[in-house]
């Protein structure tokens, strides 16, 4: 039996040579998906994915790969980031399509109701031949009619003198015109309750309040902010807004001439391991229980490197390593 799936057959190429890389990179060390998991600190089940072209291993997933496997992390890195870029194209054609879908849904939906009135135009239209009308707020009486508009309002016109109505403006006109938009107003509410099944007094301007489970991720994080706790774990700090004000150094440590800390963002619930004045080569490791992630420093000229996040209760569950090219260790307390 072969060791792996057959991968997606609509993969960006890009992101195909990259899986597959991953999986030579496997293959070379002998190593199961189980042992992939346990060295590196990322779940098995994300590991499957990975490897199986569902998803795209993030940035610390990779440097931890290439540190468990002897593998040069510049090359891995660099085939990453080709991916990464094609794997965001990919999403966005695939987020217009189902935009798309959804919308070419909602006009199917709404068309068992008949073609939706647009009301302002008929307003518009309706007052632009009313004399002594207002027009609501915003339309110009003079503002362009639509064909179909005009067609309703011959119609209506022709079927007005075939019946002997007065072509003048006057009480008559002015009430035929507001029957109609009564009407309009009518049909529109009517379609609302009928496709969302919702309060009547929600239809006229109530707002729906939301369930509390919709509403807690919106409320309990700020602005910007993408995740909170687990949700957090092998994720970029900075990516996610939990970086910046919402970050203070809660341990540090000192291995040659290398600082070692660890990075704790409590409203997040998350902490990492940063590396600075470090060099070319050496990592940086976060440890958390049995969790850990690691990152290290992939470019020449570089001095910075940190981990992606790690769940934790508080700053004091963490412990951050460097583990430097020159064969130096040392771990905050």
């Amino acid at each position: 039996m072969a060791r792996w799936r057959a991968l997606p057959g609509e993969l960006d190429p890009q992101v195909r040579e990259f899986a597959e890389q991953l999986r030579r990179v496997v293959d070379r060390t002998g190593l199961s998906v189980a042992a992939v998991a346990d060295r590196t600190g990322y779940g098995k089940t994300s590991w499957e994915r990975y490897l199986d072209g569902r998803l795209l291993a993030p940035k610390g997933a990779i440097v931890a790969l290439a540190e468990v496997t002897g593998t040069p992390p510049v090359h891995l890195t660099t085939m990453w980031e080709l991916a990464e870029r094609a794997w965001s194209r990919s999403g966005t054609r695939h987020d217009r399509t189902m935009e798309a879908v959804r919308i070419s849904q909602a006009r199917a939906a709404l068309g068992e109701f008949g073609p939706a009135p647009d009301v302002r135009e008929f307003d518009a239209g309706r007052m632009a031949s009313t004399p002594g009308v207002a027009g609501p707020a915003g339309v110009s009486p003079t503002m362009p009619v639509s064909r179909e508009t005009r067609r309703t309002r011959e119609a209506r016109e022709k079927r007005g003198s075939a019946g002997g109505a007065p072509g003048g403006s006057g009480p008559r006109r002015t009430t035929l015109f507001l029957a109609g938009v009564v009407g309009v107003v009518t049909i529109v509410v009517g379609a609302f309750l009928l496709t969302d099944g919702g309060d009547p007094r929600q239809a006229v301007g109530t707002t729906k309040s939301p369930s509390p489970a919709s509403a807690a991720p919106s409320t309990a994080l700020p602005s910007g902010v993408l995740c909170a706790g687990s949700d957090c774990t092998g994720r970029d700090a900075e990516e996610t807004g939990c970086g910046g004000d919402l970050v203070t150094t809660a341990k540090t440590a000192t291995v040659g001439t290398t600082l070692v800390e660890v990075r704790y963002s409590a409203t997040c619930g998350a902490a990492w391991g940063r590396i600075t004045r470090a060099a070319q080569g050496d990592g940086v490791r976060v440890t958390v229980g049995a969790v850990r992630q690691t990152g290290a420093v992939t470019e020449f000229g570089d001095t910075i490197a940190y981990t992606p996040m790690v769940a934790v209760r508080s700053a004091a569950d963490a412990t951050a390593c460097a583990v430097l090219a020159s064969g130096q260790q040392g771990c905050t307390p």
